[in-house]
């Protein structure tokens, strides 16, 4: 079964403490699984202020579907991170099989 991860790497230059870096990430990490229904967590620890990393990652029957739910949620995390002050410098992804 197809499973696809996704890592979305994060500036946040308007972050002036670790409560605005915060309130970005968990924003953005709120908004994508409420609007996708997948799983997404914060993969490392918040080292400077200005930028976080995302791991995205869902299950699918189908590949096809799966491709076409990254590219959803690639092109929204584009936009919401704008909407929120930052930006994506970096996302990839890739399926993992067994």
């Amino acid at each position: 079964m197809p499973v696809a991860a996704m890592t979305i790497e994060v500036r946040i230059e308007s972050a002036q403490s670790l409560k605005d870096r915060r309130q970005v990430v968990r924003s953005l990490k709120e908004r994508l699984r409420n609007g996708f229904n997948v799983s997404v967590a914060e993969m490392d620890q918040a080292i400077t202020w200005q930028s976080a990393t995302l791991g995205v990652a869902a299950i699918s029957n189908s590949r096809s579907y799966l491709s076409g739910l990254m590219q959803q949620v690639e092109e929204t995390a584009v936009r919401l991170a704008g909407e929120l002050g930052a930006q994506v410098a970096d996302i990839w992804w890739e399926y993992l099989e067994d």
